[in-house]
């Protein structure tokens, strides 16, 4: 973010902004979710708003693109935290030699996959305890990082002043910041996709969507400013790991060892969220006989989506094996995921007009500027994202659209299914 827009100033900028239009997205998804509590989220929302085929394809593009390339981006990113540790710097190094070349990281997020994917495979319960324990262990650790660096005696309110020269600047450098920081933020929509497994829904979703947020938003905004007393913004740029780089500074080896941990426990949960909602989508799919029936199957003892499960992971293997960049995968899981943001929170409109007398626990506020603007900027997002990343972005949309002619072969042979 710093490298996009040169200065603390617009890189918290950045973080407000991005924390505004997920706090407008949550808004609107807590309206749709408290009043049709169903496993599958969005996939729930597009099918009664608009109809079979524009649900099959926000299942088919979950499926498909955005669940496999965020958990593979996301074990990615896990790879290379921990190859900061002299333990594990083997993860940098190279696996398989020749035409097509591996990486141990590869290696390594292809075996992370699998172990959640297994845990999910036992059942929610467990994932969902997992869940919990590290989610307060990951907020603990951030604020003990934050209180390190706002009490050493290293840090300068000064270095909120400086600036980083080689940024790239203007509007496009912006959009480049916001697209991190709504990344940062992604996963406040995946609540929805289990809303079927959730106690009093009604009450519980928009609880969980908003104040998490507030949450959220809060600690990035700590760790970010912590880092910033500590580093002057062209350190901040250099750094691939300002966080790391920050702590070292302030406590030494075992400061940037300690961050490191905080940061895989941090990624440890993202990815065990990630693939217990990402496995719904398809199961409810085919629950409503619009995807392959052995998807909505239901293991006897554990009671998870099995079937659903072991196909994300192998989507998510396939596309280790085949890009392995974290850019890459990051590029692609965020086009795909703004695209059905944006359409999903249109149907906010739909439903008022059509099911106006429906019972709705929770109202959003603002109706209908505050989903209006994020419906905006999300299209305004999904323009820059495919002027920046033209071929990923393009990419994308060729898997999309071949959901187009999958649905009229599924739709001929329903019978069979």
């Amino acid at each position: 973010m710093m490298r996009a827009v040169g200065s603390s100033g617009l890189v918290y900028l950045a973080w407000i902004v991005g924390g505004l239009l997920s706090l407008f997205g949550a808004m609107t998804y807590a309206e749709l979710g408290a009043m049709m509590p169903a496993t599958g989220g969005e996939y729930v929302y597009l099918r009664g708003a608009y109809g079979d085929l524009p649900a099959f394809l926000y299942m088919w593009t979950w499926f498909s693109v955005a669940k496999p390339a965020s958990i593979a981006s996301v074990t990615t990113g896990l790879a290379r935290v921990l190859a900061i540790f002299p333990a594990l710097a083997w993860l940098d190094g190279i696996a398989l030699h020749g035409r097509w070349e591996l990486s141990w990281s590869q290696v390594f997020a292809i075996v992370a996959t699998w172990v959640f994917t297994g845990l999910n495979y036992l059942g929610i319960q467990k994932a969902a305890d997992f869940q919990l324990f590290f989610t307060w262990l990951k907020g603990a650790l951030i604020l003990v990082i934050a209180g390190f660096c706002f009490t050493a005696s290293q840090g300068h309110l000064l270095n909120f002043q400086t600036f980083f020269p080689g940024a790239h600047g203007g509007v496009g450098g912006f959009m480049i910041a916001l697209i991190a920081a709504l990344w940062a933020y992604d996963g406040w929509n995946d609540l929805t996709m289990v809303a079927g497994e959730v106690r009093r829904p009604e009450r519980s979703l928009p609880i969980a969507l908003i104040l998490g947020l507030f949450i959220v938003g809060a600690l990035y905004m700590a760790t970010n400013a912590a880092i910033q007393y500590i580093l002057p913004a062209s350190q901040i740029a250099a750094s691939p790991r300002p966080a790391v780089t920050a702590m070292a500074l302030v406590a030494g080896g075992w400061g940037a060892a300690f961050v490191s941990v905080a940061m895989a426990v941090s990624i440890l949960v993202t990815l065990n969220g990630t693939i217990m909602s990402g496995a719904r989508i398809p199961f409810a799919a085919a629950r409503d006989k619009l995807f392959f029936k052995q998807m909505a199957h239901i293991h006897p003892r554990f009671q998870s989506p099995s079937t659903s499960l072991v196909v994300q992971g192998l989507l998510s293997t396939l596309l280790l094996l085949a890009v392995g960049r974290f850019q890459q995968l990051f590029e692609l899981a965020i086009f795909a995921e703004w695209l059905f943001y944006m359409l999903t929170a249109t149907t906010v409109f739909v439903y008022r007009r059509k099911l106006p007398d429906a019972v709705r626990p929770y109202r959003v506020w603002g109706y209908p500027v505050l989903p209006a603007l994020f419906v905006g900027a999300a299209g305004i997002l999904l323009f820059y994202s495919y002027a920046e990343n033209l071929k990923n972005s393009l990419i994308g949309t060729g898997i999309i659209l071949l959901g187009v002619p999958l649905f009229g072969v599924l739709r001929k042979g329903r019978k069979t299914l």
